[in-house]
């Protein structure tokens, strides 16, 4: 079975070293007021819609609050529930009654979710286009390639996140779109925690 959020699965080692797009000023002011928007995120959510690499189709509801938290709820007939509490990610399959867990560290997911986001030395922009009032960035870690490229989808009027989209190396794409967003709201501690996993609280 296929891994349920390429965003919040470990990739394969063994990355070709990043090339870095080339970026005028005005580029480089824009991710600045990105990371600006990403930072100023404490708590969302939002309904969603992931495409996978192989054309299947799930849709559900997720709730983050940075750093480190993120959880997804998929949609019937969809059995599976995705949960980062800061240090990990588990996966829980309802009908399987199996449980993975993987670093959360060690998954794309972490450049959203770190506690101050920055496109500074550490990461490397290898992809930037803005037009059509979309802006698309595509960031890697320096040093850990191998964790996988992640490509977010922003509005640029007002800047909005709307989409992000993962590609391991093989190619294998997963795709987030984002509707209902809803920034700063109030959420339940519970949903990040590891015991409410299997019984989510009302939210």
């Amino acid at each position: 079975m296929i891994a349920a959020l390429l965003l919040l699965t470990p990739l394969a080692a063994g990355a070709a070293p990043p090339v870095a797009a080339p970026l005028t000023p005005q580029d480089t002011a824009q991710l600045q007021r990105i990371a600006g928007y990403l930072n100023g995120i404490r708590t969302m959510t939002a309904k969603f819609q992931q495409v996978a690499s192989n054309g299947a189709v799930s849709s559900g509801r997720l709730w983050v609050s940075r750093p480190g938290r993120m959880r997804f709820e998929y949609d019937r007939p969809d059995t599976r529930a995705l949960l980062a509490d800061a240090g990990f990610v588990y996966q829980w399959d309802k009908e399987l009654q199996q449980t993975t867990k993987i670093e959360l560290r060690s998954t794309p997911a972490w450049f959203f979710l770190r506690d101050t986001i920055n496109f500074g030395p550490d990461i490397v922009v290898t992809r930037y286009e803005q037009g059509g009032g979309t802006i698309r960035a595509t960031v890697v870690e320096a040093e850990k390639p191998d964790l996988g490229s992640l490509t977010l989808v922003f509005t640029e009027n007002p800047l909005t996140l709307r989409q992000w989209t993962v590609v391991d190396q093989q190619g294998r794409r997963t795709t987030v779109s984002l509707s209902d967003l809803q920034l700063g709201v109030a959420l339940d501690p519970r949903l990040f925690q590891y015991q409410y996993l299997f019984s989510p609280p009302t939210q």
